[in-house]
């Protein structure tokens, strides 16, 4: 277990940080960084890692609304807009 003393900045900005990564809480954000560090990464490549999970979590929601959209347009093309009004 390690102890560290913050600012209250410090461990507000460390809150918003788990909620702008979708951390757990403050000790993942943290472990996760001290790992980072200690495997020698850096920044940049876990900004580049970061970035290729963003993609690809855009790419499902882009390919869910796509299937949304077909099946909207499949219920209206077979007289299902009762779920539009």
């Amino acid at each position: 277990m390690i102890s560290v003393r913050l600012s209250e900045e410090e461990y507000s900005a460390l809150r918003e940080l788990c909620n702008a990564t979708g951390a757990r809480s403050v000790s993942d954000l943290t472990r996760d960084a001290m790992r980072t560090l200690l495997n020698g990464s850096s920044r940049d490549e876990m900004l580049g890692a970061r970035i290729e999970e963003f993609c690809t979590q855009i790419k499902n929601m882009d390919r869910k609304i796509e299937q949304l959209s077909a099946e909207l347009t499949r219920s209206r093309d077979a007289g299902g807009n009762k779920l539009l009004s």
